[in-house]
């Protein structure tokens, strides 16, 4: 029989080699990502920054409750839109509720550049007490796309009103970061989903995320993860404060964007294409269908600028949902369209 002695020098050494080689997820998953404002490795940017060209020009809002859990409480009602468009830090911030959403939108667009393309700005006093929210972006104001994202916070345990987060359990959620520092996104994040173009992203969606641990409101991470963060806060400036977006990279005003719309839609087979051509060139013409097959690929020679008109193409489609994509030496334009039998 082995020692007691032996045992627990034994255990010891399991325990070690295990979480060197990443057995225990614990210890090893929490702590991964970037830390706060201000120390080595963050990913956070001052709202001074010289990265910034451009902020949010327009804003719609949709208010969820003060507590999700109470709707007799109302909406959260600290702030308004005009809060938020323009640079962070100079007029105040807007809450979102449980669930809220706010869509900016942004003149000219974000386009996607080298490193991240925009950040989000929350209002958190310090760099521990953290409320999240999804990040979604669109290319028409109609089909959003949500940025994975990962948080690792435990949920054995709901974080209180006043409860507090580590900034290393959290990525790609907005609200990482304190007041004045912004939270950064990448485009080439989703570079390759069909319907939206992160060469011109003119919508950018932030929803809060509840944060309650109760599977009746809780909403969860890109892996199935519950996102615990502070909950409930019964005030009026309750969920996601929103103090701005900024832009680092921007297209510029006077590019002419090419243009593809399918008319009627929903479509047909009798249905048009609407092409408007910025400059001549081979252009490619594309179906797309939602799992990210090409089921029509064309290459067309376009010879004058402005607005041409083309049968839609000879495809066999049943009915559903496609992507139309058309591809130029001026970028690459989607358009969703129905298409009934």
């Amino acid at each position: 029989m082995v020692r007691t002695k032996d045992t627990l020098h034994f255990a010891l050494y399991l325990a070690v080699f295990a979480v060197a080689a990443g057995w225990l997820f614990p210890f090893t998953a929490l702590g991964q990502f970037a830390p706060p404002a201000g120390h080595p490795e963050t990913t956070a940017i001052h709202k001074d920054s010289t990265v910034f060209i451009g902020w949010a020009t327009g804003c719609e809002v949709v208010r969820g409750p003060i507590n999700i859990a109470r709707p007799e409480m109302g909406p959260a009602s600290a702030g308004s839109c005009d809060d938020v468009i323009g640079k962070a830090g100079e007029k105040g911030a807007m809450s979102l509720g449980d669930g809220g959403f706010v869509t900016l939108t942004f003149d000219p667009p974000i386009t996607n550049g080298p490193g991240w393309d925009f950040a989000v700005f929350e209002n958190a006093f310090d760099d521990y007490f953290l409320e999240l929210g999804f990040v979604e972006v669109s290319s028409d104001g109609e089909y959003f796309v949500r940025f994975p994202n990962t948080s690792l916070t435990p949920t054995d345990h709901q974080v209180g009103p006043f409860g507090t987060l580590e900034a290393e359990h959290i990525h790609n959620l907005a609200g990482k970061y304190r007041l004045f520092y912004g939270t950064p996104f990448d485009l080439d994040t989703l570079a390759d989903t069909p319907g939206l173009d992160v060469n011109r992203i003119t919508h950018v969606r932030v929803i809060d995320v509840v944060g309650s641990v109760d599977p009746e409101y809780a909403t969860y991470d890109t892996h199935g993860n519950i996102v615990n963060d502070p909950w409930p806060t019964a005030f009026p400036t309750s969920g996601f404060d929103l103090d701005a977006v900024g832009v680092i990279h921007q297209a510029s005003a006077e590019v002419q964007y090419l243009g593809a719309t399918v008319i009627p839609n929903p479509a047909d087979s009798g249905s048009k294409i609407r092409l408007e051509i910025p400059e001549a060139s081979v252009i490619r013409i594309s179906i797309i269908n939602m799992q990210g097959a090409a089921l029509y690929n064309q290459d067309k020679e376009i010879g004058q600028t402005g607005v041409h008109i083309m049968n839609m193409p000879s495809v066999s489609l049943s009915a559903g949902i496609y992507i139309l994509r058309v591809t130029s030496a001026s970028g690459t334009h989607t358009e969703r369209f129905f298409y009934s039998e």
